[in-house]
């Protein structure tokens, strides 16, 4: 009863899509039909050698629907890396609970780390105590940072990544691009990718 109520509940939430203005921005990047050759190039959040699948990728129809982020599927305890150098600003570490519940959102554990140009990138759904930096440590790129649960509104274990700017004082999501073993890389939903 409990996969029915997932499916189904998955099932209705794939009938939306953004209307945002990025969401069709991202898939032109995506497909190459648009290229991009001066924003930062991303390090995957995860250690060389070992390849992880995007589970949600931008603006989906599941939870990131208003979103560029990208979730990817992790194992609790799986060693996540600093996609960027800066400092932490902000780290979470003491929620216990997690589920496909908007009332979890809270028990999210979190990283929140500041780039040298003023943007920042947030690691999400950590497992509890799992952070390995805190707040004022700076990091470089590749630095193991924390290790990945399901803590806060997630389904599975997984990683949730985002990278937002402040632009006229609205903070507005970047959809980044990752050196992939395969060469730089705007990340697409239900792919593999490694470092």
């Amino acid at each position: 009863m409990k996969l029915l109520l997932c499916v189904s509940f998955l099932a209705l939430s794939a009938c939306s899509v953004s209307k945002n203005p990025l969401r069709k921005q991202v898939k032109l990047l995506q497909k190459g039909v648009i290229q991009d050759d001066t924003s930062y190039i991303y390090a995957l959040p995860f250690e060389k050698g070992k390849p992880f699948r995007v589970i949600q990728g931008y603006f989906s129809r599941f939870t990131h629907k208003e979103r560029a982020a990208l979730d990817f599927n992790m194992k609790r305890g799986t060693r996540i890396c600093a996609a960027r150098e800066g400092v932490v600003v902000r780290v979470k570490e003491d929620g216990k609970k997690g589920g496909l519940d908007k009332k979890y959102r809270s028990d999210g554990n979190n990283i929140i780390i500041q780039h040298p140009d003023g943007s920042r990138a947030g690691y999400w759904h950590l497992q509890y105590n799992g952070a390995l930096v805190n707040v004022g440590d700076t990091v470089k790129k590749g630095q193991v940072i924390a290790l990945s649960g399901k803590t806060g509104y997630a389904f599975n274990p997984h990683l949730h990544f985002l990278v937002w700017r402040s632009s006229g004082g609205n903070w507005q999501q970047v959809p980044t691009r990752f050196q992939t073993s395969k060469g730089i890389k705007y990340l697409r939903g239900w792919k593999r990718y490694s470092r």
